[in-house]
Order: C-alpha cells, then sequence, then structure tokens
C-alpha cells in the first residue's frame, strides 16, 4: 500500500520564491528624505492717490519702464469718486481681466533689472520712482532620516 506525502516538487518551490521575490521588489519603501516643492515670485506694489478727493472720478495710468530693454508696460485703472485712490501690483498675472502689457500685448513679468515707473492722470505724471529686481536663487535643503 503506498502511503501520500506532499511532494515538494522543485517548480513549485520555484514559484513560491519567485512569489516572494516579486513581493520583496514591489513592496513599497519609506521615503528616505523629505521632498519640497519651491516658488518665488518678485512684485512690487504701485499706488497713488487723491489725497483730498478733489478730482472725483478719474483714470490712473501706470507705466513701468524697463531700464535694460527699454520695454514700456502700461495698466490703467479707473478711479470711482469716493475711492480716492488704488494699488496695483506689477507684474500682474496675465490671467486677470487688467493687467501690464506691452502695446503689443506682452505681458510684464519679473524679470532681474532696473526699472522706473510713474502714474498718469489726465495725460500729466503725478507720481513716479524706481525700483529692481534682483537674481532670485532657491536653495532646497536635503532632510535625511534620523
Amino acid at each position: 500500500m503506498r502511503v501520500s506525502t506532499p511532494a515538494f516538487s522543485l517548480s513549485r518551490v520555484l514559484r513560491v520564491a519567485g512569489l516572494l521575490l516579486a513581493l520583496v521588489v514591489f513592496a513599497p519603501t519609506t521615503s528616505k528624505a523629505q521632498t519640497w516643492l519651491v516658488s518665488t515670485d518678485a512684485y512690487v506694489k504701485l499706488g497713488v492717490m487723491d489725497k483730498f478727493g478733489q478730482l472725483g472720478a478719474y483714470t490712473a495710468k501706470f507705466v513701468v519702464i524697463n531700464q535694460e530693454t527699454g520695454k514700456e508696460y502700461v495698466l490703467a485703472k479707473q478711479i470711482a469718486k469716493g475711492q480716492n485712490g488704488i494699488d496695483v501690483i506689477f507684474p500682474s498675472e496675465a490671467s486677470e481681466a487688467d493687467y501690464f502689457k506691452t502695446e503689443t500685448g506682452e505681458a510684464a513679468r519679473a524679470k532681474p533689472g532696473r526699472y522706473t515707473w510713474e502714474c498718469q492722470v489726465a495725460g500729466k505724471k503725478v507720481v513716479g520712482g524706481r525700483f529692481s529686481f534682483s537674481e532670485v536663487a532657491n536653495d532646497v535643503t536635503l532632510l535625511g532620516k534620523n
């Protein structure tokens, strides 16, 4: 009479070993360092205000000139009676309804360099100044597991 014993065949052992190897290879690994994304935006806030509110409603035309390229970026804003003034951000996002742009429609960008600006009301310069954007560098520190 024959006694039945489990047979350990080589093919069965290889299948099990292959499955274990696949589980080890495709197992999720723990992160060895923290991952960070970095974003740096440079901008300048420009503003004008009719201090005593004598004008009523008016149009403020902001003009920014890149001193290195000579490009002129313009943004006109309507100021309602009683509002007196407004602040704008240079460069403004091109996705906004009103943004700083050249005559050809090119949107302003915060390129490193020197700029001058002025605000005109009724075709006359009422305020102005200058500013600069410096080179921006981002440092990312790699944090390891302790």
